[in-house]
């Protein structure tokens, strides 16, 4: 038998202890195709009993293993199979009344989020499509816990410009109906270009239709841990960057394959997969933007940040690949201005921009993630930018999406308030010209020529 590491022990212990090591997310996807009924009330009472037979213990087994590891697990989370799918040709108003059952189920078993009040609408909408879509925004400004994603494109199938357009539209009106706390309903609502089926982190995540009945996904989270290794590379080549790097997203994954192990057994479900992701939060001393400033540049933005987050993205997935049996999910670096420190301050100093983070997004985890803009942004500008970050991930065959919030009441300059993990945000300019005569086409952009691989 091997002896136990005790270097590797302590090691652990010190990122957990003064790096921020945590594991960010145990999310247990649900398929609810088992629920479906044309019935809405039978629809909403099979809902609620299936996540909560299956997911009753899911908040105890998360403290448990906190407590039996001394590995912090920050959230317990659910996805769900799309809703557009459930609830087949519901009304709006019934797509609703699922949302606020997921609402309702979401408290009774303790998480802080649930995921999957979703649509895959990147060939075409059906009518049930358009009413879950139309739903969004009263669903948003009636619940606290549920979370939606709507995939418009994707390297097979194009852009579905129709569905950018109507996008547009929901997060003006999603931003108008919560208002009152700052456009909140626009930070749960995700619109996607190659969204995946086993995503852990929100807002983004569902439960695919490909996935098993009930499995665990686990995302890990250690911007800390890497900023605090990259700091013995100062000055130092990028191979040797390249290699701290992977070495360190090795060792954290790790802890995130111990944890869902753990509570798939715990639980009785599939093990699904790690997603390794560095998942910043507003903390000091947690943040993507510090790691690229460790790489010399003077603030994040500046000219050579896009080369610095693919060397992270890069050296990331290749030091985790190893530590788990399934990596999937997003796995890379995320950059959401309003939950890292170091992209918040970028933002205010005016380094960082909107254009600059859209480029950085061609190499980076998904997209343009978490920026507020002025409350007054036309609907039309809104589907432009989902447009732009959508023709990312299909030209360049990756997942890329965009979580923007109209600031109702806000210009440039200011600050909008969320709490907690979701932080706060500088709001960013947008550009003046108008795009509407190229949203009003509509219609598909067609797939480009590798889509047609097989």
């Amino acid at each position: 038998m091997a002896m136990i590491n005790t270097g590797d022990i302590l090691q652990t212990i010190q990122m957990i202890e003064s790096q921020h090591l945590d594991i960010r997310t145990i999310t247990m996807g649900i398929s609810l195709l088992d629920c479906i009924d044309p019935d809405i009330e039978r629809c909403c009472q099979k809902v609620y009993d299936k996540i909560t037979r299956l997911a009753g213990n899911l908040v105890q087994v998360g403290e448990q293993i906190e407590r039996d590891y001394g590995i912090p697990v920050v959230n317990k989370r659910i996805s769900v199979t799309p809703i557009a799918l459930i609830g087949g040709c519901q009304s709006a108003e019934g797509y609703v009344r699922l949302a606020k059952t997921l609402d309702r189920v979401a408290k009774t078993v303790g998480v802080n989020f649930l995921g999957g009040y979703s649509a895959l609408v990147q060939k075409g909408m059906t009518s049930g499509d358009r009413a879950f879509l139309r739903s969004i925004p009263q669903a948003l400004a009636a619940t606290e816990r549920v979370c939606c994603s709507v995939n418009v494109a994707s390297t097979r199938a194009g852009i579905d410009m129709d569905a950018v357009q109507l996008m547009g539209r929901v997060i003006r009106e999603t931003a108008e109906l919560t208002r009152d706390r700052g456009g909140i309903g626009c930070a749960k609502l995700v619109v996607f270009a190659n969204a995946v089926e086993d995503n852990p982190f929100m807002a983004g995540a569902f439960h695919g239709v490909g996935e098993a009945e009930c499995v665990i996904n686990v995302g890990v989270s250690g911007p800390g841990v890497v900023a605090h290794a990259l700091k013995a590379c100062w000055g130092k080549p990028f191979d040797e960057v390249a290699e701290t790097i992977k070495k360190t997203a090795f060792r954290i994954t790790r802890v995130g394959q111990l944890v869902a192990q753990e509570a798939s057994r715990r639980l009785g479900a599939d093990f699904g997969i790690v997603d390794l992701s560095l998942a910043p939060t507003p903390a000091v001393g947690d943040s993507v933007a510090e790691i690229l400033e460790l790489m010399g540049l003077e603030r994040c933005g500046t000219h050579g940040t896009t080369a610095a987050l693919a060397l992270l993205n890069d050296a990331v997935k290749k030091g985790g690949v190893m530590a788990s049996s399934h990596v999937g999910g997003l796995s890379g670096a995320f950059i959401p201005v309003s939950e890292d420190a170091g992209m918040i301050a970028a933002a205010r100093a005016g380094c960082l921009q909107l254009d600059k983070l859209e480029a950085m997004t061609c190499v980076c985890s998904v997209g343009l993630d978490m920026i507020a803009v002025p409350g007054d942004t036309p609907a039309a500008t809104l589907s432009a930018i989902i447009a732009d970050e959508c023709a990312i991930g299909m030209i360049n065959n990756k997942t890329t999406a965009v979580r923007i919030i109209p600031a109702p009441g806000c210009r440039v300059g200011d600050t909008v308030e969320f709490g907690g993990l979701l932080g706060s945000a500088p709001v960013m300019a947008v550009h003046p010209e108008s795009a509407g005569e190229f949203i009003a086409r509509g219609g598909r952009i067609p797939a480009p020529i590798h889509s047609l691989r097989n």
